[in-house]
């Protein structure tokens, strides 16, 4: 618990941006790889993207890719999902989320990724 937190969600406008951040408390987050969740009202948890341990291989999902993208600053524990062009339909509490598994790709499966932040609740107003 409490070993990555979000922040930067918001109540914003259709077609307006934000930029989440997830830092990491654990020790060895720098060598997991990070991805980001989100979760609407009635709706099950979906992937949103993923990023490698090093930050050079991204994956996304259909709804995210051209609008969103991830980022990671190992330097600082830190990962950042910058969403451009948002829409009604991406409002949901997004959560952060770290794989330690090093044998496998990026995966897009919650069960994949031990740890998880709290969330923090993004809302686009149409």
């Amino acid at each position: 618990q409490g070993q990555l937190a979000e922040s930067g969600g918001g109540l914003v406008q259709a077609g307006d941006s934000l930029r989440l951040s997830c830092v990491a408390s654990l020790r060895t987050a720098s060598t997991y790889k990070k991805a980001w969740f989100r979760q609407a009202p009635g709706k099950e948890r979906e992937f949103v993207a993923a990023i490698s341990s090093g930050g050079g291989t991204t994956r996304y999902a259909d709804s995210a890719k051209g609008r969103f993208a991830l980022s990671r600053d190992n330097a600082k524990n830190a990962v950042y999902l910058q969403m451009n062009n948002l829409e009604p339909e991406d409002t949901a509490v997004y959560y952060c989320a770290a794989d330690r598994n090093q044998n496998v790709g990026l995966r897009s499966l919650p069960s994949a990724y031990e740890y998880w932040g709290q969330g923090t609740q993004v809302t686009v107003s149409s």
